[in-house]
């Protein structure tokens, strides 16, 4: 059931945490991938790993900022494997600052990274999907934001999360009678460079800690390898029957 071994899986944002994270696990449960990312090192780096794994690697750096570039990345992953079979939209973007602090091209910049990326990969791979008329899985990263608001200075963030959600559900409705799955994962705090702070032993890290484990109740923050299970799921035949979802990484933060 959560056999992908063959498939081919095309990744954005595939240098950072968790676009790490689903290249490492689909190369080796056997997938072929394309990777994508705009840091160059970076994406030289997992693309090595990756093939290391025995992964078959096509690695692309560039970012999916408009409908061409996205149309090309999937044009690629066909001209190399042949097909496209799995989508997993790891790229976006956070900013954050009060409202108002926050310049309303901040708040466009994390929308368009976050929400008109995502749909336009999804647009892109869909068609192929569509045209190949095997189904597919398109994999979007939500966050908790998306359902629950911050104080400090989320506005953007948990706004384009939401937005996010709603692709999920239109696109999970839109696409069911084709066999296409569309899903997301939303977790909430796990180490990435971004987070690492929270996980050291200083006193303003320790204070924050402390506040944000009393509401999980897994007590512990999250780590990349929580949310590989969840991808090789989201990505198999084992969510077949799975669509406009959206699965909550987050040691049970959003159930209280």
């Amino acid at each position: 059931m959560f056999d992908v071994k063959g498939d081919v899986a095309l990744i954005t944002g595939a240098s950072g945490a968790f676009g790490m994270v689903a290249a490492r696990i689909l190369a080796g449960a056997g997938a072929r991938l394309v990777l994508v990312a705009g840091n160059q090192e970076a994406l030289d780096e997992i693309s090595a790993e990756c093939r290391d794994l025995g992964a078959e690697v096509l690695a692309i750096n560039t970012r999916p900022t408009d409908e061409s570039i996205c149309a090309d990345l999937v044009e690629q992953a066909v001209a190399a494997f042949g097909r496209l079979d799995i989508l997993v939209v790891a790229s976006g973007m956070n900013k954050v600052a009060l409202i108002n602090d926050m310049a309303p091209e901040t708040f466009s910049a994390v929308m368009d990274a976050n929400v008109t990326q995502s749909w336009l990969l999804a647009r892109a791979a869909a068609g192929q999907m569509k045209a190949q008329g095997e189904g597919g899985k398109i994999v979007l990263v939500s966050s908790a934001r998306g359902l629950l608001g911050h104080p400090a200075g989320y506005t953007a963030y948990c706004a384009s999360k939401a937005a996010t959600d709603g692709i999920v559900k239109a696109l999970g409705c839109e696409l069911g009678p084709t066999g296409i799955t569309v899903n997301a994962i939303a977790p909430t705090v796990f180490r990435s460079p971004l987070t690492a702070w929270m996980y050291e032993d200083t006193e303003e890290a320790t204070k924050v800690r402390a506040g944000f484990l009393a509401r999980v109740p897994k007590g512990r923050l999250g780590e990349p390898e929580d949310l590989a299970g969840p991808l090789l799921f989201l990505a198999s035949k084992a969510s077949d029957f799975y669509t406009g979802h959206i699965l909550y990484a987050d040691g049970g933060y959003t159930a209280g």
